[in-house]
């Protein structure tokens, strides 16, 4: 199989799944995007600023919302804790001076927030959909958490028909990097034979990334070594080498 005739599909929002195809294009492998959903900010009113001893950030769409809102300003001063490299990036990108990352999922941020002694009460811009529930994880520890739902990820109603019929023919294999864009993708991709279906390597961030997958007969799934857009990139790179021979 040629590279020229092997596709991977790209599921994440923009602007995130313009980097991975601009990634992906530097190590020669042919991608196509389309993302599963759309961010809206909302018009949530936010706690006042003071007050709280930090930040926490699951997601860099929470900083993006933050800038639509134009309120960084406001938050600027707090430490922050982000669950990964990106995040962390697009918190200092914005403005904001004291980031430290996790550099993992959201049991590392946890875990870290945990080493750490964070004192509450703590901000937390997030998402209408969160798979993690903060608040929670951290009452243990005794620390209050504020949750504000400042965006949502709004998922779309259909795949476009060249994505649809390139599934299990051009497109051999699609990236996955949250739980709800695959249980979005299994959904839009109902319709698909079987025979397409096992056709197809989902390339999947993590275990929970995948769970939606298996449920709905994708059995071709592998697994990414560590939540994070490198090992994503290694993993495609595996299975482009796996394709076409070295």
């Amino acid at each position: 199989m040629g590279r020229h005739i092997m596709k991977m599909l790209v599921t994440r929002p923009e602007p995130d799944a313009q980097s991975t195809l601009a990634r992906l294009t530097a190590l020669g492998i042919d991608a196509v995007a389309a993302p599963l959903m759309v961010r809206q900010t909302l018009d949530t009113s936010l706690p006042p600023p003071d007050g709280f001893t930090a930040m926490v950030l699951t997601s860099a769409n929470a900083v993006r919302a933050m800038t639509d809102r134009g309120v960084v300003d406001h938050y600027r001063h707090l430490p922050v804790f982000a669950v990964g490299d990106r995040t962390a990036m697009e918190a200092n990108q914005a403005g904001f001076a004291r980031v430290s990352s996790a550099a993992g999922a959201f049991q590392d941020l946890i875990n870290a927030m945990t080493i750490a002694r964070v004192p509450g009460p703590i901000f937390y811009p997030a998402g209408k959909h969160q798979s993690a529930d903060l608040a929670k994880a951290l009452a243990p520890l005794g620390v209050m958490v504020a949750t504000s739902m400042l965006y949502e990820m709004v998922a779309v109603d259909t795949l476009p028909e060249a994505v649809l019929a390139g599934l299990g023919g051009d497109i051999t294999a699609v990236l996955a990097y949250s739980r709800r864009s695959a249980a979005i993708f299994a959904d839009l991709a109902n319709g698909l034979e079987r025979e397409r279906r096992s056709r197809v390597a989902m390339l999947c961030m993590s275990e929970a990334v995948a769970e939606p997958l298996l449920g709905a007969h994708f059995n071709r799934i592998s697994l990414a070594d560590w939540p994070d857009e490198d090992a994503m990139m290694a993993l495609a790179l595996a299975f482009a080498r796996e394709q076409t021979g070295p």
